[in-house]
């Protein structure tokens, strides 16, 4: 082999004073030279630390009931958990209930570290507390830092005592490659985990504390004054989500784990390493696509069919939109690419009466995701409705129309706005004609 360093005799050296590089000793070459040597090494400090910090992609998608694995990239590489850590902090908080340590009602001290956390961070303040169900949601929610430091403070002493105890209960449940230093997800570069012992901890918390795996379908949280959004966009815009959790630091990117429930099959998934949130969205949702449609060539599920029922009740609009998704499959679509000109043709007004607009818009997913997130927002007033995303031609373009239709009445129709805009969603009544579509 040839070595890029010549090998010759040891030349004899000699140690450097300090004098050696003041001012005053040191010709003007030398001190170009030298500042030429700081500045190479200033340079050179991205091009070291950048490996260590590099984005990796891995992702896996099991079925929760068999385990058996549906898709598998990489799903043993070590990454960075970033808020993903809240899982297993909500898993020993969930433990302290399930053993009667805390109640929901339990108030927990604000200390003035879990006050200086970095963001994202509820903002309570040193001495303050905060009950413990408030702290589930706002790590559910927020994804908040601070109080993912109260929690770690009430239930280990200190932050650095509950990550122990955390690794200690990873370990218990079969996590053997995650190691955790802190409550929150913050950059730590002892933290680790992979894919599948993301998936493994999901699963294990449905099983072990069922009781309150409901507070991940949360979509929006009150504190105070202020009202919090759900970090994980698939409970409005994929059908069958009810959890789990988002995550993000710059060395991470983008990490999602999804439990997603269609026809009696639960699927849980966990992709890392996205550019965006929109991309690891959709990746996520392309990957459980796919899977979902072999479960269905293979005959373990039935997809709902599109008709009305004896009872003249009306498929709910997401459901709608996952019939459109695998009969595009079926007809020789990509996995997890919904064709947009035949979600129009099958889902448009073909009934006179009263409907209600929750959008119009120039893309026509966006108007799809719009009228899942309104379904998802009031099922109990929509659960009788039928999806309507109608193409307008006007002068500036394309615009596509969010709607669904069905109401019996105006009355209905403005009732069902107003639950709209109490959460602070756009919604107009409109007339559907007789001879729409």
């Amino acid at each position: 082999m040839i070595s890029l360093f010549r090998v010759g005799p040891a030349m004899p050296t000699r140690q450097p004073d300090s004098a050696d590089f003041s001012p005053s000793r040191m010709t003007g070459r030398g001190l170009l030279c030298v500042m030429g040597m700081v500045l190479f090494a200033l340079l050179a400090l991205p091009m070291i630390s950048a490996p260590a910090v590099a984005r990796t992609y891995t992702a896996l998608i099991i079925d929760a009931e068999s385990g058996q694995v549906l898709h598998e990239y990489r799903a043993d590489q070590k990454v960075y958990p970033a808020s993903l850590t809240k899982i297993m902090t909500l898993y020993m908080l969930f433990d302290a209930l399930d053993s009667g340590k805390v109640t929901l009602a339990t108030r927990m001290p604000v200390s003035k570290r879990a006050w200086g956390q970095a963001p994202s961070k509820l903002g309570v303040q040193p001495g303050d507390t905060i009950a413990v169900k408030d702290a589930i949601l706002a790590l559910v929610t927020k994804s908040a830092n601070d109080v993912a430091v109260v929690i770690g403070e009430y239930l280990g002493g200190t932050e650095t005592k509950f990550a122990q105890m955390m690794t200690s209960t990873a370990r218990r449940i079969g996590m053997k490659s995650t190691t955790f230093r802190n409550a929150s997800g913050l950059p730590n570069r002892g933290q680790m985990t992979t894919a599948r012992d993301m998936v493994r901890l999901a699963l294990r918390l449905r099983n072990d504390f069922g009781d309150y795996y409901h507070f991940f379908s949360t979509q929006k949280f009150t504190y105070g004054n202020r009202t919090y959004g759900n970090h994980n966009n698939l409970l409005a815009s994929y059908y069958g989500t009810d959890g789990i959790k988002t995550g993000f630091i710059n060395a991470s990117g983008f990490n999602l784990v999804a439990s997603v429930k269609r026809d009696g099959k639960r699927l849980i998934g966990a992709v890392f390493g996205g550019r965006t949130a929109r991309s690891r969205d959709d990746q996520m949702k392309k990957l459980l696509d796919k899977a979902y449609v072999e479960l269905k060539k293979d005959g373990e599920i039935i997809p709902p069919r599109p008709r009305i029922s004896p009872e003249d009740k009306i498929l709910p609009a997401d459901t709608q939109l996952l019939i459109a998704k695998l009969n595009n499959a079926n007809e020789g679509q990509i996995p997890g690419h919904i064709d947009t000109d035949t979600i129009v043709t099958r889902i448009k007004p073909t009934q006179g009466g009263w409907g209600i607009q929750v959008g119009a818009f120039s893309d026509q997913r966006r108007a799809q995701e719009a009228v899942l997130t309104a379904a998802r927002s009031a099922p109990e007033i929509l659960r009788l409705t039928r999806a309507a995303v109608e193409q307008q031609e006007s002068d500036s373009g394309v615009v596509y129309r969010a709607r669904l239709i069905g109401f019996g009445a105006e009355e209905d129709a403005r009732s069902a706005c107003a639950a709209l805009q109490r959460q602070n969603m756009a919604c107009i009544p409109v007339v559907t004609p007789d001879d729409a579509g």
